[in-house]
């Protein structure tokens, strides 16, 4: 048995799967039916306990293409059902198999739905994740737990080349989707991949075309010094920003952010584009969005979210620079959105 408990004393109990250990996090829910690997290493759930909303999870299993980074970086996983027997000709292995081995824990055979209502209802909240009953002192842990500075976590060590091409991009590294990188490369493009606080001086120092910035996990403001560094490239080369990128720039141009009651994670979130007077179905994974009261002069909202009307794009008028919430790699469309990486590449061009 392994026991859910949420800071607000919500209970659960079903069975562990995975790595058996107990696990303290941020519960945040998923809405995608499929991408629970694309989920698992996706560098923005770091620190955060991930609860899948649709009900059968693992049973095309998990292989060595899909992931998103290097291992898992979610703390937990929650599903209503865990598959045993996957069936997929690309499977290599089982979801159970899979967690296991990177010492993730999961969670099987609670109510997904009722929790999620719950989350959805009061807000993104802690929990923990425990073998039994948790004691005091880890439900006392649990209540004050906050994840310090998680792009420092997930960012890469030292600076490295990932394709050789034209244009020639530096991607700065807040917790980098390979997707990112795999669509600026199928487009002919130099990609070189820069730490999340890499000074000003030495990314324009390399001459490069355009600049990249990623997604990446957490609260935005807590990024001060990645904040004044992207000012020293403001204006200088165009920039194309995605999720935590997209809020950090808008931060470094003087507008203000703020968390979302339960954020917006999942592959079927409708965008409209304003210019084209179109709605795309996207991909998300943010708890945070730009406040839009806070927008100064020169900046034009291109995208919004067509469920609940948040800022999901921004251009800056003068600056050759735009940025998006949404995730325009993670092909949800499938490739719907994709545009954005052409248009980043004509503003280079020009």
């Amino acid at each position: 048995m392994a026991i859910l408990t949420l800071e607000d004393g919500t209970r659960f109990a079903g069975e562990s799967f995975g790595a058996e250990c107990d696990i303290m996090g941020e519960v945040v829910f998923n809405t995608g039916m499929t991408g629970y690997q694309e989920v698992l290493t996706d560098p923005s759930y770091c620190g955060q306990i991930v609860t899948m909303t649709y009900p059968l999870v693992g049973n095309y299993g998990v292989n060595e293409t899909d992931p998103e980074s290097a291992k898992p970086q979610v703390s937990g996983f929650i599903v209503r059902e865990a598959c045993e027997c996957p069936s997929n000709w690309r499977s290599e292995g089982s979801l159970n198999e899979y967690l296991k081995q990177h010492g993730i824990c999961g969670l099987c055979g609670i109510d997904t739905r009722a929790l999620t209502r719950i989350i959805r209802e009061k807000g993104t909240m802690r929990g923990i994740i425990t073998k039994g009953e948790p004691t005091e002192e880890q439900l006392s842990a649990m209540r004050a737990f906050v994840r310090e500075r998680p792009v420092d976590i997930v960012t890469c060590e030292k600076e490295y080349v990932y394709a050789q091409g034209s244009p020639n991009i530096a991607v700065i590294d807040f917790g980098l989707k390979q997707n990112i990188i795999r669509s600026l490369k199928k487009r002919g493009c130099g990609v070189t991949v820069f730490p999340a606080h890499t000074s000003p001086e030495r990314i324009l120092a390399g001459g490069y075309d355009g600049i990249m910035l990623t997604n990446g996990p957490g609260d935005p403001k807590v990024n001060t010094q990645v904040i004044e560094n992207l000012k020293g490239l403001i204006g200088k080369k165009p920039i194309f920003g995605i999720c935590l990128g997209h809020q950090l720039l808008a931060l470094a141009m003087g507008a203000d952010t703020e968390k979302l009651k339960y954020g917006h994670r999942g592959a079927n979130h409708p965008v409209k584009d304003l210019s084209k007077d179109r709605v795309y179905i996207t991909s998300q994974n943010h708890g945070y969005t730009i406040v839009e009261e806070t927008l100064p002069d020169g900046i034009e909202v291109t995208h919004r979210n067509w469920n609940d009307g948040t800022i999901e794009g921004v251009r800056y008028k003068g600056c050759d620079m735009f940025t998006v919430q949404f995730h325009p790699e993670a092909s949800p469309g499938p490739e719907d959105t994709a545009y954005l990486f052409d248009e980043f590449l004509r503003r280079m061009e020009k």
